[in-house]
């Protein structure tokens, strides 16, 4: 019979519910359709590196789907009893064990009576054992290095230059079997005469590429450190560092290298290199088997969380606990944001993971010597203080702190509050910044006049004699001054009437009416921003966040607004706490109420008036 899944509806899609061991073994038939994701990194994600490595099959840093499935397979192939994988267990029972070979590497770790190994056991007799291993490869390498340290010196020059030397005898070889192959296995006139017809240096490919030597009959190989040695350029400091570091140490010091010093010093490093290709990748068989003993207890463990933070988000919708990419909380600016995840460049990143529509704080942390870049979602507040070079605290998953300096922010819609009080916010900056324009304008006026009196009254004391005569004041035009105030008058009296018209309507509608046309009036001035953040907000979605992680998401895993609101808090007083409402440096309050009520009376008695 087909395995009948459970689904639980969250982010706006369906996702599994994999609770059992059953649900576990079964997911290679679910449609991957439905799965949340199809690979992860195994970089900058909470989860267990170790374990991530094991899953990690062709180490190339993701976990892909075949490979968690390959995981559970060589698990439940292993166990006797595959329920252990649902009961979040610290390691493997060993009633639990059908392996022989990891069954007995089991019992030889753990003491009389107990019936569980454990991760941390695991671990540290796999970690003994290759120890072990390589220790015993070190002591049997003593044999193997004739020339003690300098060995290793020695196999790397001698293979730098194998290649050329075994072809070099090799011709030679071919010259003592037939005379005629001499000069046509040497560099042919042609082959000179296209190297000549360019520019040359020692290290010239079309040199390099002719004889290491000149090819004859029992020829052997120029080993003397002069520059006309009969060497091929191109190979002369090879063959001079292949003569010190392994010729002189193990043959003497000679003038030339014959086919049979070559065989001979060959001969001498094979043990060398033979001992290098025994080093204990593979391990012995009780070795391997302890290192399959950790795998299982590491599956047994982490396989069905690590199921439910990858086949689904369970951890994150549920708010049962932290997700993977979750790897800590950035404090800032009187808020918590919980969504923070690890990235390596800010630009790249940012350039997909503005398609979330959420509003990312960019920040790079440092404590001590350690460096990390972070993506923190503010999802509740506003972002009115949020800016560049801000700090903030960043608590990582172990609880270390971080200082936390804002780098880089993607600016989109927090809320519908703030979108409500934004066109009012923007016109009060506006009329801020005009108003702090017109004082900046008017000051430096007056500067500019005080200076020009300063100068002039300095010119005065200077030189007196000499001094123009200050031109008489122009007189006083009553007509043009006239017409000014007349102006004046008539832009207060148009701007009073404008006033008297809207307080008339205002004073001619019912009492109940007048706060729907306040309300209408906040409307129409406020609506407009709060439909398109209404609509943003709607949109959220954690994918692109994640992608430019390098997760690969296959869903549209949207953050709606009462979850989007529970990722971030905001600062609250503690339940119960006594609050002082009274603050001996609040500033002066002014009698508004008073102003406005007069204010009203005085535009009643004026409306009253014009009608």
């Amino acid at each position: 019979m087909s395995h009948q899944w459970k689904f639980f509806r969250a982010g706006g899609f369906d996702q599994v519910r994999i609770d059992t061991a059953a649900d576990l073994l079964n997911l290679k038939d679910l449609d991957q359709k439905l799965w949340v994701a199809l690979s992860c990194p195994t970089r900058g994600i909470e989860f267990d590196a170790r374990t991530l490595e094991l899953l990690d099959s062709d180490a190339d840093g993701r976990i892909r789907a075949p490979e968690l499935l390959a995981a559970i397979d060589w698990a439940a192939g292993r166990l006797a009893t595959v329920a252990v994988l649902e009961q979040k267990l610290p390691g493997v029972p060993l009633a639990a064990i059908k392996d022989a070979a990891i069954l007995a590497a089991a019992k030889g770790l753990l003491p009389d009576g107990d019936e569980m190994i454990s991760v941390e056991a695991a671990s540290a007799a796999e970690v003994e054992y290759t120890a072990r291993a390589l220790a015993a490869w070190e002591a049997s390498g003593v044999a193997a290095k004739p020339l003690g340290e300098g060995t290793e010196a020695a196999c790397a020059t001698l293979a730098a230059v194998k290649d050329k030397l075994d072809d070099f005898f090799v011709r030679c070889r071919l010259a003592a079997f037939d005379a005629r192959a001499g000069d046509a296995l040497n560099a042919s006139d042609d082959a000179l005469k296209s190297i000549g017809a360019s520019a040359l240096s020692a290290a010239h490919a079309d040199i390099a590429a002719l004889p290491l030597a000149r090819v004859g009959a029992g020829g052997t190989v120029p080993l003397g450190a002069a520059i006309d040695s009969g060497i091929n350029p191109a190979w002369a400091e090879s063959i001079a560092a292949f003569r010190e570091a392994a010729v002189v140490p193990l043959l003497g010091a000679r003038a030339a290298l014959t086919e049979s010093d070559w065989l001979a010093l060959q001969d001498q490093l094979a043990v060398y290199s033979a001992w290098q290709a025994a080093k204990p990748a593979g391990l012995p068989a009780e070795a391997e088997a302890v290192r399959d003993l950790e795998r299982l207890a590491r599956y047994v463990r982490d396989l069905l969380p690590l199921a439910n933070n990858f086949v689904a988000f369970r951890d994150f919708y549920t708010r049962q606990g932290k997700a993977t990419f979750q790897i800590g909380t950035l404090y800032l600016d009187g808020r918590s944001a919980e969504l923070c995840i690890s990235v390596s460049d800010a630009g790249k990143h940012a350039a997909l993971a503005s398609l979330s529509r959420m509003c990312l704080v960019y920040c790079d942390c440092v404590r001590g010597g350690e460096r990390l870049s972070i993506a923190a979602a503010f999802t509740a507040g506003d972002s009115d203080q949020l800016m560049a070079l801000r700090n903030g605290v960043f608590y990582d998953r172990q609880g270390r702190d971080w200082d936390a300096t804002i780098t880089r922010i993607i600016d989109h819609p927090i809320s519908l509050r703030q979108a409500f009080w934004a066109p009012y916010k923007k016109l009060a900056r506006m009329v801020g910044e005009q108003l702090q324009k017109i004082a900046a304008n008017k000051a430096a006026g007056v500067e500019g006049k005080l200076a020009e009196a300063a100068t002039a009254t300095a010119k005065k004391v200077d030189s007196p004699a000499t001094a123009k005569p200050t031109p008489a004041q122009q007189a006083f035009d009553v007509g043009k001054f006239a017409g000014i105030f007349a102006a004046i008058g008539l832009a207060v009296g148009a701007i009073g009437t404008a006033t008297a018209a809207m307080f008339t309507g205002l004073l001619g509608l019912k009492w109940w009416q007048m706060p729907l046309v306040f309300l209408g009036l906040m409307l129409l001035i406020s609506g407009p921003a709060v439909v398109l953040a209404w609509f943003k907000l709607r949109s959220r979605n954690l994918g692109p966040i994640l992608d430019a992680n390098g997760w690969a998401v296959n869903a549209r895993a949207r953050i709606n607004i009462p979850f989007g609101t529970s990722l971030t808090q905001l600062a609250q007083l503690p339940e119960g706490a006594q609050r002082t409402l009274s603050d001996p440096y609040a500033e002066k309050e002014r009698p508004w109420k008073t102003y406005a009520a007069i204010a009203l009376m005085l535009f009643a008695a004026l409306a009253w008036w014009t009608r």
